[in-house]
């Protein structure tokens, strides 16, 4: 598929920059569009995993990294083009289900992550849960699609979430270690 033709597909699957380009009148988190400029140089060099544009690997891969955006920076999930936030439900290894007003006042961490030693989502915030992890991984926790096993309408497909641990995660000294979780969702 040419870059032409890429265009022709539906801004929610196209590349995150593409919808930042068109944010007339969203509601961001801090009053301003993020800038992912410096993450995406980071990606760029630490990927695994470079699909053609156009297949449903790039595709599932684009969804993402927009809804991980939507759901850290814009406070309204109506403005969300990554999903449809009337019917969007989100769980993790068959737990609890979250609406997408849920994921935007209490935010992924404190959703996808259950209560254990190192981390308890119940003395989190949105934004204390952000911190946390935007410090702790400084050049970014990376997020990229694998495969597509399925294809619509149920996509399911594996995925690969890393970052480099160079500061600090509450009392923990950074190791410099690359932290690194695969696995398979359905959208």
């Amino acid at each position: 598929m040419t870059n032409t033709d890429a265009t022709k597909l539906p801004l929610w699957v196209q590349e995150r920059k593409q919808v930042l380009a068109h944010d007339q009148n969203v509601e961001w988190r801090d009053g301003t569009r993020p800038d992912y400029s410096y993450h995406d140089q980071v990606l760029q060099k630490e990927r695994k995993y470079n699909h053609p544009e156009g297949s449903l690997e790039a595709i599932a891969h684009n969804l993402v990294r927009i809804f991980e955006m939507e759901a850290s920076h814009k406070t309204n999930p109506q403005q969300w083009l990554s999903v449809v936030a009337d019917k969007f439900r989100m769980s993790s290894n068959g737990g609890k289900e979250y609406t997408a007003q849920e994921t935007a006042e209490q935010g992924t961490y404190n959703l996808f992550i259950g209560k254990n030693e190192h981390y308890n989502p119940e003395e989190e915030t949105f934004e204390s849960s952000f911190e946390v992890f935007h410090s702790a991984f400084p050049d970014g926790f990376l997020w990229e699609a694998i495969e597509v096993l399925s294809g619509p309408p149920n996509v399911t497909f594996k995925w690969r979430h890393w970052g480099n641990f160079q500061g600090n995660f509450k009392e923990y000294q950074p190791t410099g270690e690359t932290i690194e979780i695969v696995g398979i969702s359905i959208a």
